[in-house]
């Protein structure tokens, strides 16, 4: 080969390496934060780019060492959004809600991994504490802490809403068992210890607020009285129910915890059973244009549909309610709001993962 061509190789692979390191490099600012945070190379989170984004984690952690929910963390902030999370970190925001916090928590994890800066190991360990802070005596969770005040007094409640504290339980989880993503940590053994205290006080938790009927365990609610343990009401449509979405998630964990005793194996026996007996079969929800191009979403029958479950079930009569913001339950998707209808998902497939993963869990018993 001659020595022009050779040069002419080397100078376009440099170009192709470099035109791909530029895409790869900007690419996570179309990412959602979720996706920045837990989903990216691993290698990435040794990247210059990742440290950016790690200056805003940092920034906006909460004194407290929660975050807020739903901000974008590794979009560029601006000199007024510095000052406001600068202002900030003493006010009441940090949440469980939306992947909050946990999220935080595996991006710091990722980025001590890689790059050992005493930062983020301290920024991880102080949300840690604020875990271990937040639980209630009876093992809960709330969905924020400190409680928010006033109309959204609900966030106090021991919140599955959203897998809220399913997503605490199973860090707590990865760290017991020393997962390999928070090796490089160096979790010390009376933190794992602290760790493994809070993940069984959860699991009571969890057996404690499982709704009880007719003698008979069921399924939980999306949140429970932080006291009583209750099926409680959050928001004015979210009124204490059976919770055919919110419960699959606390099904799948306590199936993956290893030698369950008798109470857990009562447990997930009697949620799957319920499952099995509230079954919508015979439906599909599609989305219609309306005259004025709006969309509208609607039930339609369909007996080749998959099966589906109502997110929420009357606590006396067992049947499916819609509602709007009026808190007036309603027998059918077209009766409530168009506000509501197309702005909530009251229908769900999530509980087909339970029933799918319960005969194995069954031979793991044997």
């Amino acid at each position: 080969m001659k020595p022009v061509q050779l040069t002419l190789i080397i100078v376009m692979n440099l170009t192709i390496s470099w035109v791909f390191t530029q895409e790869r490099s900007s690419d996570y600012l179309t990412k959602k934060w979720k996706d920045v945070a837990t989903d990216m190379p691993l290698d990435w989170y040794g990247s210059d780019e990742a440290k950016l984004v790690a200056k805003n984690v940092l920034l906006s952690q909460k004194e407290i060492g929660g975050w807020e929910k739903n901000k974008s963390y590794h979009q560029v902030f601006s000199e007024s959004e510095k000052e406001h999370y600068k202002n900030d970190k003493s006010e009441i925001g940090a949440t469980f809600d939306n992947d909050a916090t946990i999220m935080e928590l595996k991006f710091l994890a990722r980025m001590y991994s890689n790059i050992k800066d005493e930062r983020y190991k301290h920024a991880f360990e102080k949300g840690l504490n604020y875990i271990f802070t937040a639980q209630y005596q009876n093992g809960g969770w709330p969905q924020f802490f400190p409680v928010r005040k006033g109309s959204a007094s609900y966030s106090g409640h021991i919140t599955y809403n959203d897998n809220a504290m399913v997503n605490i339980m199973e860090l707590l989880k990865e760290i017991v068992s020393e997962n390999k993503e928070f090796k490089a940590l160096q979790i010390n053994s009376s933190t794992r210890a602290k760790a493994k205290e809070a993940f069984d006080k959860g699991i009571q938790c969890f057996l404690d607020t499982q709704i009880v009927y007719d003698s008979t365990p069921t399924v939980w609610c999306a949140q429970h009285d932080s006291v009583t343990l209750a099926p409680a009401k959050a928001r004015s449509y979210e009124l204490p129910s059976f919770s055919g979405a919110e419960s699959v998630g606390i099904v799948l964990l306590l199936m993956d915890i290893d030698n369950p005793n008798k109470d857990i194996i009562m447990a997930v026996k009697g949620a799957i059973k319920w499952f099995e007996n509230n079954r919508i079969e015979g439906i599909k929800i599609e989305t219609e244009i309306r005259n004025d191009g709006s969309k509208n979403r609607i039930v339609v029958e369909d007996i080749s549909a998959p099966t589906l479950w109502g997110r929420f079930y009357d606590l006396e009569t067992s049947n499916i309610y819609f509602c709007s913001r009026d808190g007036v339950k309603r027998n059918s998707l077209a009766e409530i709001s168009d506000n509501r209808r197309n702005g909530y998902r009251w229908y769900t497939s999530a509980p087909e993962k339970a029933l799918k993963k319960y005969a194995e869990w069954l031979n793991k018993l044997d």
